[in-house]
């Protein structure tokens, strides 16, 4: 399966160098992401689209559509840039109603499952949710590559906003199915590619799991809120990072209160 790496060049505490975005090129040019709209961004899009149907006898900067897999900022926020630009190209996602209202296209929904005829192949939708409620991954079943979003981030672990959307417990079940899938290979939206897949997984499970024991010991170590949690399980952290850190501390929170394991009233936190 052709694709080509289109980087996005937008860093920041939480997008590492920035952003990956994907062209698949072929009978269906199809972009994975929209990026955040920068010119840059379209420039190298439109020369990547011209490079590659070059020869064709469709217009050679044809963008037939653009899948996004999920509404984050970074993610989507280059939908009316790119809708302006191409105006053709249809955008299509999982719908997360509160959040796709504010980007003025014609969502095409997606659902788990649905295959989608993208560059030269057919990827299929897979909902891996957790990270977001509208989270998908997109699988090219035949070369096993799955465009992977944010489930997983080479050397890095994935924030899961448990104010805005996030839940942890959705998400080890998301990392679980992409597993049992056994893909060859993950384009993930930041970071390099992962090659060895089941590892990878494999580790973030089990640094969620290592995770959740060092929150259970703070609290039984009298540690009563969020912020004290956060001090206790996580290294001196940059202040662009202690957002991040409260939302996954919050999210293991709320999974053990899920769990019947822990209890709170709305700011104080113990295990029941």
């Amino acid at each position: 399966m052709r694709h080509e790496l289109i980087f996005v060049g937008n860093p920041g505490p939480l997008t590492g160098a920035g952003n990956n975005t994907y062209l698949l090129p072929g009978l269906e040019p199809t972009l994975i992401d929209a990026g955040t709209g920068q010119d840059t961004h379209l420039l190298a899009l439109a020369a990547k689209l011209d490079e590659s149907n070059a020869g064709l006898s469709q217009k050679k900067d044809l963008l037939a559509k653009v899948l996004v897999t999920h509404c984050h900022s970074d993610h989507v926020s280059g939908v009316p840039a790119i809708a302006e630009r191409w105006p053709l190209a249809v955008f299509a996602k999982m719908p997360w109603k509160d959040r796709d209202d504010q980007y003025r296209v014609s969502w095409k929904a997606l659902e788990d499952g649905d295959l989608v005829p993208a560059g030269d192949s057919t990827l299929q939708v897979v909902h891996t949710p957790g990270h977001s409620p509208d989270h998908l991954c997109f699988f090219d079943r035949e070369s096993g590559t799955l465009f992977s979003g944010d489930l997983v981030i080479a050397g890095s672990s994935v924030v899961i906003p448990a104010s805005a959307g996030g839940d942890l417990v959705a998400y080890l079940n998301s990392l679980r199915l992409v597993l049992s899938m056994k893909p060859a290979c993950l384009l993930p939206a930041h970071g390099c590619s992962i090659d060895e897949p089941n590892t990878v997984i494999q580790a973030y499970l089990d640094h969620r799991q290592q995770r959740e024991d060092q929150v259970i010991a703070a609290l039984r170590q009298g540690a009563k809120t969020i912020d004290d949690i956060v001090s206790n399980v996580y290294e001196p952290l940059d202040f662009g990072l202690i957002r991040a850190a409260q939302e996954n501390v919050l999210a293991h929170l709320t999974k053990l209160v899920s769990e019947g394991r822990a209890a709170h009233d709305g700011t104080v936190w113990w295990m029941s």
